[in-house]
């Protein structure tokens, strides 16, 4: 079972040297909820089984397309176009531009050419993310500042490479935003080799040398030790991708599975090379076969791939086991100078030296409603007296993540200034999404992201007050304060920090 719109494409795959065992693995149209376009098992696939393997060569990136080379890699660097997604995205609408004289020209037909994400919304709509983190983390402006700086620029002095007439077709700002939305959900990290300077132009061979990572979930497969190697990325830091010897790459096929929470059966493995899709549990006919995310909360679904998961919670509600909300490290500083009546200049020695020693300026609070160690130590360094302070600096680390009432106190006001950013109530949400005929599907996606945060944000502010509370009494009875048990260094109410 295949698709028409995808027959082109996989005879091009297979000539090109991948391998697809059309056996096993097919592709249709699943319900919006699962994905839509998506891979399905045409016969039951035992564990363990490859079902796809991807050439180096065959995955686009700065580094395989003939963009750079033809451009001048000198010229290329020196306009920073080596640096960011700015360059890959020139290289995806310069191949894309060539339609199929370019050697991915069947493999950029199968992209999407539309999103739902959150970069192609409305300002109406945008409005109902506020309070959440994933308008701050779009970068559209920084996106639209690469393009007019860098990008038109390096277009504008080669006519050659980029004829005036096609400007407006295949290299406009909105084409820029679509081909990096395309890298935001589909880009996998490929790291490099000692060959990567190639382009595959030379011969289509599967004894290329190629190795690679993932930007979804990709483990180094060890067949004789059957060992993995756990490092998950995404390809967003910029900086480190060009510190690690990594290369933001379009990875044909692979591409085409969809994922959700918890679901995963398959993961891509790479080896010296190929890379290789391998189920990680039998499949039985019929069934999705779903790649994984790493379990990404809604906000970062919503962001990079325009969708939320919806799945039953405990306690009856839904939504997604996964999600998380942000603390920044200001709403904390703001808390404390609420609370001790001073204003945020004369602690900012104190947020200095603890961003120097390495401390988060985010913290994530989880659905296990814990408090991360990182916030609670913060908490402890602002309320430290004078002496105390000089005495912490000087033995160059942050104070342990004890808490007393005081720190109590300071994190149920920021956890309150939290919950403030949101222009809708927790209760507000839930009757909205009780009554949600007519209302736009961009809307309830953000309704569901919010509704999220706030559960988590709710319940770590129950749990806090209702430990502040057995602190006070337990004061009140012995006339000396302690800190609260539960506290005492890690412990379940305590957790570190999640990077």
């Amino acid at each position: 079972m295949s698709l028409p719109e995808l027959e082109q494409f996989l005879s091009w795959f297979q000539n090109s040297g991948g391998t697809i065992d059309r056996d096993a693995i097919g592709f249709k149209y699943f319900s919006s909820a699962e994905g839509g376009r998506g891979a399905v098992a045409l016969k039951n696939i035992e564990k363990d089984q490859t079902l796809f393997t991807i050439p180096r060569y065959l995955t686009l990136s700065s580094k395989t397309s003939t963009l750079p080379e033809k451009f001048g890699h000198k010229i290329w660097k020196e306009r920073a176009l080596d640096k960011g997604w700015s360059g890959l995205i020139l290289c995806m609408m310069w191949e894309d531009a060539q339609a199929l004289n370019s050697k991915w020209g069947p493999y950029l037909e199968t992209l999407p050419t539309a999103f739902d994400t959150p970069m192609f919304w409305s300002e109406k709509d945008l409005q109902e993310l506020e309070g959440t983190s994933v308008v701050e983390k779009l970068g559209k402006e920084d996106a639209e500042r690469d393009y007019h700086d860098k990008v038109v620029s390096a277009i504008q002095s080669r006519p050659d490479l980029f004829p005036p007439g096609t400007i407006t077709i295949h290299y406009s700002l909105e084409r820029y935003h679509v081909m990096g939305s395309r890298i935001l959900s589909r880009s996998f990290d490929v790291e490099r080799t000692n060959t990567d300077d190639y382009t595959g132009d030379e011969e289509m061979n599967t004894d290329a040398d190629r190795s690679t990572g993932n930007a979804m979930d990709v483990d180094v497969h060890d067949e004789q030790a059957g060992k993995e190697d756990n490092s998950i990325r995404a390809p967003e830091d910029e900086e480190e991708d060009e510190e690690d010897g990594i290369d933001v790459s379009m990875v044909p096929i692979a591409d085409l599975l969809n994922a959700r929470f918890g679901s995963e059966n398959v993961k891509l493995f790479y080896e010296e090379n190929e890379l290789k899709m391998i189920t990680t549990k039998r499949i039985s006919a019929g069934e999705q076969i779903w790649n994984t995310y790493d379990d990404l909360p809604n906000n970062e679904l919503l962001r990079k791939y325009g969708h939320v998961d919806i799945l039953p919670l405990p306690g009856g509600a839904k939504g997604n086991p996964a999600d998380v909300v942000e603390i920044r490290a200001d709403l904390v500083l703001s808390a404390f100078s609420s609370q001790s009546g001073t204003d945020a200049a004369s602690s900012a020695e104190r947020i200095d030296w603890w961003l120097e020693e390495g401390g988060d300026d985010i913290f994530v609070l989880e659905t296990d409603y814990e408090v991360p160690e990182a916030i609670a130590s913060l908490t402890r360094l602002l309320c430290l007296s004078s002496d105390e302070w000089e005495k912490a600096r000087g033995k160059g680390k942050p104070p342990k993540p004890k808490l007393d009432s005081p720190g109590l106190d300071l994190i149920i006001i920021a956890l309150q200034k939290r919950i403030a950013q949101y222009s809708s109530t927790m209760k507000e949400d839930e009757q909205i999404l009780e009554t949600k005929e007519g209302m736009s599907f961009n809307k309830y996606q953000a309704v569901i992201v919010r509704l999220g945060e706030k559960r988590i944000l709710h319940t770590t502010l129950q749990r806090l007050q209702n430990l502040l509370a057995a602190e006070k009494a337990k004061s009140d009875n012995t006339q000396k304060r302690k800190p609260v048990s539960t506290f005492e260094g890690p412990s379940k109410s305590m957790k570190k920090a999640r990077r």
